[in-house]
């Protein structure tokens, strides 16, 4: 059982609507079904009555819904002393190039939080974490990234990637019908090359191999022309304006996600940075990751492989390896 789960309990106890209960929280209607479904299976009773058209308390969920009150007031009060002692340290983050719009806001009751001027590689941004260099990082990152250098990672966004196409078709294409781009330049490109590659081995699109940086900028665009299929756009470049001769397209059957990760070191013990951590990924959500037909690589530590395919991982992975997404 999760603090979070009871905030989900509480919120549709007071709702009784799941959708309204599931906008209020900011997460997807399914995560929200799933996540009561869970605390319902760990605490061995029922909490609502559910159909198609209504949602009723049960006795045993209105028994409980006191003590979750309670539950909760106590874990933010907690939560308010700490911040009130770490709110003056400083706290270093180093980033990709994506952040949460409201990062700044998010953390100021929290710590001094000081971005990192120097917007490096996700590999080189963990690597930083892992010797000290800074105390966070929002990257991308593998589970086995996290068990070499002895991280955490916790889910703070994620991106649906798209395709962009010449000529003027707009439809959505199907996974195996585009290319995405591999660079010889490792050091720069060693996150997005490994996940192109398990893209690739997945879907059956067409993998691409190039050199001298076109997987962003003027040049990606010059690769879709010369490559006359749709090619899979990197995360670096999702925000460029696409030329008036392309079309941005949706991937389907399997959609690709790219998660962003708040990296930190697994034996942190900072009061300042595990509060930073808990409060800028407090109720993310699934962020699309548990809808059908989504996809990540199989090392990447926010899916679970299985029966039903991939899945999200709980908020926090990389204390283990295992065994086999955007911000709202």
């Amino acid at each position: 059982m999760e603090l979070r789960q009871l905030r989900y309990f509480v919120a549709v106890a007071e709702e009784l609507h799941f959708g309204r209960a599931a906008a209020r929280l900011r997460i997807a209607g399914p995560s929200l079904s799933q996540q009561i479904k869970g605390l319902e299976r760990d605490l061995g009773v029922r909490l609502f009555d559910r159909d198609r058209r209504s949602v009723a308390m049960t006795p045993s969920g209105r028994a409980l819904l006191a003590q979750a009150r309670t539950v909760l007031e106590q874990a933010d009060e907690l939560r308010r002393s700490a911040t009130g002692l770490s709110a003056t340290e400083p706290v270093q983050l180093g980033h990709v190039g994506w952040m949460p719009p409201d990062l700044a806001a998010r953390a100021s009751g929290v710590a001094q939080l000081h971005v990192d001027a120097w917007v490096m590689p996700s590999h080189v941004q963990a690597g930083r974490v892992a010797d000290g260099s800074i105390d966070l990082a929002i990257c991308g990152v593998q589970a086995d990234d996290l068990a070499g250098h002895g991280l955490e990672a916790r889910l703070i966004g994620a991106d649906r990637l798209f395709a962009v196409s010449a000529g003027t078709e707009t439809s959505a294409v199907q996974a195996r019908d585009t290319a995405v781009l591999v660079d010889a330049d490792t050091a720069t490109w060693n996150s997005w090359n490994r996940y192109a590659e398990a893209f690739a081995r997945d879907t059956g699109a067409r993998l691409v191999r190039i050199d001298g940086g076109g997987i962003t900028g003027r040049a990606f665009f010059d690769h879709v022309r010369r490559l006359r299929r749709p090619v899979v756009n990197s995360v670096k470049g999702r925000s460029a304006p696409v030329p008036p001769d392309l079309h941005r397209r949706t991937v389907v059957d399997p959609a690709p996600y790219w998660t962003w990760a708040l990296v930190s070191r697994r034996d942190e013990t900072r009061k300042a940075v595990l509060a930073t951590v808990e409060t800028l990924t407090r109720d993310v959500g699934g962020l699309g990751l548990d809808d059908e037909g989504a996809w990540l690589p199989a090392g990447d530590p926010f899916r679970t492989a299985g029966p039903a395919g991939p899945g999200p991982r709980p908020p926090s992975a990389g204390k283990e390896p295992p065994a086999a997404t955007r911000y709202r």
